[in-house]
């Protein structure tokens, strides 16, 4: 049996610098929005079919939450979005309370900020919070789930925790954990271009090839619809690595430390209105190119005379 589609949205977006994390503690990165001037955020918006759509935004990824805040509303109002709360969870009782829950059921959107996506599940995991976030996504139009830099790695049921760029296709040095499952048809990276992060997501779709992976480079994002189909927005590029027609693929025997080998790694690059279809693994130029295949109806059985008819146990 088929898993039902999903009739809300996942927006999922590469990011800039870093949201919300600092590599030094004497060195503070400016916080900004840059995807905010490229349309990622407005279309965020346009995606929920309203002007001014009530929109909730979650911190809790984030090392400077009340810097992240300020931006994000600040932001939205450039759009004419004045309706903006912020969910200021820090830890999993926070998001049990009654106020928060009782928000998340009346947000159009949903927007959660970077900085390290292991902190959102652990906040959310097993939680009410992500049993109502998951339901809203799965029944209701319109309804959008959006995230940067950490809160898009975190939509997906397999997750890229962290690993080193230089030791990438070395077994083990990429961490992978379990994620928030809004899409357990990915793997998604962030911050994918100007960082080489190209290793790292190779060795989680080695280890796990039913997946697509998603590699989002910065000031880039994709919508998915249906939980199936995939479009570019922003002006960066967008990889997709696919592992189903890998031969030869040590990754799941190789010692830790062992370079890894594989043989057919399917790679396609998508810029700005490209699409693909997850489920039939199928790169389109536009989504005027995209046409599912059609439903085949059975042809309909001719009933037998009545006196034919049995009766079964």
């Amino acid at each position: 049996m088929k898993a039902p589609k999903p009739l809300g949205k996942l927006i999922a977006i590469g990011g800039n610098e870093d949201k919300g994390t600092y590599p030094n503690p004497r060195t503070k990165k400016k916080y900004y929005l840059n995807f905010f001037e490229l349309g990622i955020l407005k279309r965020v918006v346009t995606e929920s079919g309203k002007t001014n759509p009530r929109i909730e935004v979650i911190t809790t990824a984030s090392m400077i939450p009340e810097e992240v805040a300020k931006i994000y509303v600040s932001s939205f109002a450039m759009l004419n979005c004045m309706n903006v709360g912020i969910l200021d969870i820090r830890t999993p009782e926070d998001a049990q309370q009654p106020e928060y829950l009782a928000r998340l059921l009346e947000a159009d959107i949903v927007m959660m900020s970077g900085g390290n996506q292991s902190r959102l599940k652990m906040m959310f995991g097993e939680t009410e919070f992500l049993d109502r976030l998951t339901a809203r996504y799965y029944n209701e139009s319109n309804f959008v789930i959006a995230g940067t830099s950490a809160g898009a790695m975190a939509m997906s049921h397999i997750m890229i925790m962290g690993g080193s760029v230089p030791d990438a296709l070395l077994k083990g040095a990429v961490k992978i954990g379990t994620g928030l499952s809004l899409n357990n048809s990915v793997v998604i990276d962030s911050h994918f271009v100007k960082r080489g992060r190209f290793g790292r997501l190779m060795e989680a779709v080695a280890l796990h090839p039913k997946l697509i992976g998603i590699g989002l480079g910065e000031d880039t994002g994709v919508l998915i619809t249906e939980g199936n189909l995939i479009e570019t927005i922003g002006s960066n590029l967008v990889i997709i690595m696919d592992g189903h027609n890998l031969q030869h693929n040590n990754a799941a025997a190789a010692k830790k430390g062992a370079a890894l080998s594989m043989e057919n790694m399917t790679l396609h690059v998508l810029a700005k209105g490209n699409t693909y279809d997850i489920q039939e693994r199928r790169f389109y130029a536009d989504r005027t190119a995209y046409a599912p295949a059609p439903t085949v109806s059975p042809e309909p059985v001719a009933e037998l005379p009545t006196e034919a008819h049995t009766a079964t146990a």
